[in-house]
C-alpha cells in the first residue's frame, strides 16, 4: 500500500498558494499553476505545509489520495524549478532549429515538419541535434515532447529518429545476407 498521500507538501520560500474549496492554486517566480482537487479530497495549508486527507479507506479515496498530493507536489515544483524534457535527434541530414517560437525539422521527409510551442512551453534547440522543452506544467511538458517525438519515432534498425535523451532503443538486427 501506498503511504505517499501522507506526506505533507513543504511551501518553498516565495511560492504563494491559495485553496478554495476544491481549486488549488500555487503561484511562484516560475509561472501560477491551478488546479480542481477532487471533492472527496480535503485540501489544507498548516504553517509551511500543504496537508492532503481523504475521509475514509475505500479503494476509490486511497487513490485518489496518493494522486492529488503526487499532482500538488509537481504543481510546487514546476512553479520553482520547472520540468524539462532532453531530445536527441539521431539519422543523416535530421537537423532541427529555432525560428521566433516555431521549431522547425528536417526530419527526411519531402517537407519540413513545423510546431509552434504550445502557452507556457519554452523551446531550446542548444544543437542542430538537441531539443529541450522546459516549462512549469509538468504534464503539458511531457506532452508536446510526445508529440515532438511523434514526428519520427526512432526506428530498430539504425536507431534513426527523435528520442528522448534517457531513452534506450533495442536495436535488430538487419536482414540476413546469402551464403
Amino acid at each position: 500500500m501506498s503511504r505517499i498521500g501522507f506526506k505533507p507538501i513543504t511551501i518553498p520560500a516565495g511560492v504563494d498558494v491559495n485553496i478554495d474549496g476544491t481549486a488549488v492554486t500555487v503561484k511562484g517566480p516560475k509561472g501560477t499553476l491551478s488546479m480542481n482537487a477532487h471533492p472527496n479530497m480535503k485540501v489544507s495549508v498548516e504553517g509551511s505545509e500543504i496537508i492532503v486527507e481523504r475521509p475514509n479507506d475505500e479503494k476509490e479515496n486511497r487513490s485518489l489520495h496518493g494522486l492529488t498530493r503526487t499532482l500538488i507536489a509537481n504543481m510546487v515544483t514546476g512553479v520553482t524549478d520547472g520540468f524539462k524534457k532532453n531530445l536527441e535527434v539521431n539519422g543523416v541530414g535530421y537537423r532541427v532549429q529555432l525560428q521566433g517560437k516555431q521549431l522547425v525539422m528536417n526530419l527526411g521527409f519531402s517537407h519540413q515538419v513545423v510546431m509552434e510551442a504550445p502557452e507556457g512551453i519554452t523551446i531550446e534547440c542548444p544543437s542542430a541535434n538537441a531539443i529541450v522543452v522546459s516549462g512549469a506544467d509538468k504534464q503539458k511538458v511531457g506532452q508536446f515532447a510526445a508529440q515532438i517525438r511523434e514526428k519520427r519515432p526512432p526506428e530498430p534498425y539504425k536507431g534513426k529518429g527523435i528520442k528522448y535523451a534517457e531513452e534506450h532503443i533495442r536495436r535488430k538486427e538487419g536482414k540476413a545476407g546469402k551464403k
